[in-house]
């Protein structure tokens, strides 16, 4: 008999720990964006940044990224710099952050088989804010969640001004693509069993 309500005890606290670690939010700051406003014939316009922050929040479908415009490393120095100065104003603007909500998401819903998902949210560059509908495609890996998720931008929507004699080499809307891996430790792990 005391073997029973040991066991029952037993079950009962993993279930509590179980449930609570998977409500637990779910973080990394090793993601990747990519972005591209390259147009055909002249000089390639691409950017990554390895330092990105997104958390997810399985109890509320919730989806949170931060980037530091200073982290894109461009092939060029020149370009770097005029990205910075010029463009985004980093100095002024130091970040640039997405907050939207994962329509009919559910944690236990995540496997081994890619599934994809519609964020609605807002995009905050420049001190500007837009609406934005995107797809991300997560999907169980080891090491949490793995997300990837591409951000058209259409440059004109966050005031970035591009000076005429340029204008024609600079695409008006930057391919942006998130990836990266969510949560890498032992509790994302548990809560996707």
């Amino acid at each position: 008999m005391l073997t029973i309500m040991k066991r029952t005890v037993f079950l009962i606290l993993l279930f509590t720990t179980y449930s609570f670690i998977a409500q637990e939010k779910i973080t990394t700051e090793k993601a990747i964006i990519n972005f591209e406003a390259s147009v055909p014939f002249f000089e390639e316009i691409k950017a990554v940044n390895r330092s990105v922050m997104i958390i997810l929040d399985p109890k509320t479908s919730t989806l949170f990224c931060a980037v530091l415009m200073r982290d894109f490393h461009f092939k060029l120095d020149l370009m770097q710099e005029h990205f910075n100065e010029n463009y985004i104003e980093s100095h002024r603007y130091p970040k640039a952050v997405f907050k939207g909500k994962i329509a009919k998401f559910d944690l236990k819903d995540i496997d081994e088989t890619e599934k994809e998902y519609l964020i609605k949210g807002k995009l905050i560059i420049r001190g500007k804010s837009k609406d934005m509908l995107v797809k991300a495609f997560l999907k169980k890996v080891y090491g949490g969640i793995q997300i990837k998720s591409d951000f058209p931008i259409t440059i004109s929507d966050f005031d970035i001004e591009i000076p005429d004699r340029i204008a024609s080499k600079i695409a008006k809307t930057a391919n942006t693509e998130l990836s990266g891996i969510i949560g890498n430790d032992e509790k994302v792990l548990l809560s996707l069993k």
